[in-house]
């Protein structure tokens, strides 16, 4: 082979080796489609420090971790934790460590907030029957103010 044929080799393995690289990763806008949340929220969870895109220009370029991150940033809003809490419980993982003190965490925020969540259902059920109480009164009332109609 000729000295041109290796290195137009070598330029194509590169090519192949960039590209299969950025396959693992995503852009901003397939990220935000991904996970159905906007550029702009993206954005926000990028200044506050919980997820941290590689930047090629101004490219972000989401890793497999920052999309786990995401994840639980929104299963963590789902249910209820500050963006505050979210990131200390993620701030203590450790990748090579057991994450006991991280899980001992997560359960007590976890069960703190299934109390208050608990409560607000309870507060939601009495306003739902409350109203639903309202509303067959109102219903009677309108029953019993419309005259009669005649049949026949």
């Amino acid at each position: 082979m000729t000295e041109t044929t290796h290195a137009a080799e070598g330029a194509a393995s590169k090519s192949d080796a960039a590209r299969e690289n950025m396959e693992k990763f995503t852009r901003i806008g397939e990220m935000a489609r991904s996970f159905d949340v906007t550029l702009r929220a993206l954005r926000f969870y990028e200044d506050r420090g919980l997820i941290d895109p590689r930047r090629e220009g101004t490219t972000r370029l989401y890793s497999r971790r920052d999309r786990a991150r995401l994840r639980l940033v929104l299963l963590g809003r789902r249910v209820g934790f500050s963006l505050r809490e979210v990131k200390q419980i993620m701030d203590l993982y450790d990748p090579k460590g057991p994450n006991t003190r991280q899980l001992r965490m997560v359960l007590e925020k976890s069960q703190r907030q299934l109390g208050r969540l608990e409560a607000r259902r309870a507060a939601l059920d009495e306003a739902i029957g409350e109203l639903t109480d309202m509303m067959e009164n109102v219903r009677d009332r309108l029953d019993a103010a419309q005259p009669l109609r005649r049949t026949g």
